[in-house]
């Protein structure tokens, strides 16, 4: 049997309502989060993928934690220390996206895009998208109300956060392998956030400020790099120039901040094996002495 000639699911009227609910029941069930777009730095052409990537916009959005918890494997105990595997599941307006969202972006703005994240504050944590799914449920009423978007805890990987919400901006700070660069009493006056030079003969380097305090002369340095593609360092010799602030001053002390996580075991590992392991030149294989 057919379906009734008298009957008509795509009625806009019933569409408009059904969306209606939909949205009120989102904001009243739901809850505020940001929606973090990925921005292109510099895509590779060969793997087609963004390593540098960056997230300068964060948008408002309320969303609904579809079944209330988290999922996924939850933490697991390995040979790299604890992982913690947490998926989630977010349902949002297809209609709230586009006015809060998908209108403000330049390109792909027409549904949320595999690797951008969404920042939970109720817990304090990033989520990546995995997938979005505009299909569930299928054509209610002849049409598509919401995504649902499947996400997996957000790994950092010294991407550059600048949505000036201190809560996200904070990952880069603490996560970001760093220089930290100390000053004379002639320094002060940089800005958190520029981006700093320090010019050479032929080249230079770049990096951004990501701590600085003018009462202890300390400036910890994040995405440094040179401009001729290859490992340098800063150095003692030339005056770091900042971009917004245009100081300039010569640090008389450059570190590097490799302590990231204060639990980290690093340094207790390297010295109990200097004392049973040999890497000299005369036992290459590190057997023991």
């Amino acid at each position: 049997m057919a379906t009734s000639k008298y009957f008509k699911h795509n009625v806009r009227s019933e569409q408009t309502l059904v969306e209606s609910l939909v949205i009120e029941s989102l904001q009243f069930y739901g809850q505020d989060l940001y929606y973090l777009p990925r921005e292109i730095v510099n895509k590779d052409k060969v793997l087609l993928e963004d390593v540098p990537s960056r997230f300068g916009q964060a948008y408002k959005i309320e969303m609904y934690l579809d079944g209330n918890e988290f999922e996924g494997q939850g933490e697991l105990f390995s040979k790299f220390g604890i992982e913690i595997r947490d998926t989630a599941t977010f349902v949002v307006s297809i209609k709230r996206w586009k006015e809060l969202i998908g209108r403000k972006l330049t390109e792909n703005n027409f549904r949320p895009r595999e690797g951008d994240l969404i920042y939970l504050p109720m817990s304090n944590s990033i989520f990546e998208i995995t997938k979005c799914n505009n299909y569930d449920p299928f054509f209610q009423l002849g049409q598509l109300p919401t995504y649902k978007l499947s996400c997996e805890l957000f790994e950092y990987n010294d991407e550059d956060f600048d949505t000036n919400i201190a809560n996200i901006d904070n990952i880069e700070a603490d996560g970001a392998f760093q220089y930290k660069l100390t000053f004379g009493s002639d320094a002060s006056g940089y800005v958190v956030g520029e981006t700093i030079t320090q010019q050479f003969s032929t080249w230079s380097m770049k990096g951004e400020i990501t701590r600085w305090s003018d009462s202890d002369r300390i400036m910890h340095v994040a995405h440094a790099g040179s401009t001729d593609g290859t490992f340098k360092e800063f150095g003692t010799s030339q005056a770091v120039v900042g971009g917004t602030s245009t100081e300039s001053a010569i640090p008389t002390l450059v570190e590097e901040l490799n302590k990231i996580q204060n639990d980290e075991q690093n340094k207790i590992f390297d010295d109990f094996e200097s004392d049973f392991l040999d890497f000299s030149e005369s036992n290459p294989f590190g057997d023991m002495s």
